[in-house]
């Protein structure tokens, strides 16, 4: 295996990693605001769970691109 493949290995690697801890990180934001919210005002849950849901389809849109660009790499480069 030529070194330039490598590095493409390499990056595919990296790139599903940071898109996977950064998805996980703002999920993990998203949930802990969503139960503060509906601890301090619980009749406003419903509002909130459609904002949440919402929130986490826009967070979770990007694990999913890179996962998209990084087998791109892997095997079409």
């Amino acid at each position: 295996m030529e070194m330039a493949q490598a590095l493409v290995y390499l990056a595919g690697g990296i790139l599903m990693g940071l898109g996977a801890i950064g998805s996980s990180l703002g999920i993990g934001n998203l949930s802990g605001k969503y139960l503060e919210g509906v601890a301090r005002q619980p009749e406003l849950q419903p509002m909130l769970m459609t904002q949440l849901f919402i929130s986490l389809a826009l967070v979770d849109a990007l694990p999913i691109i890179s996962v998209g660009i990084s087998l791109y790499m892997i095997f079409a480069l």
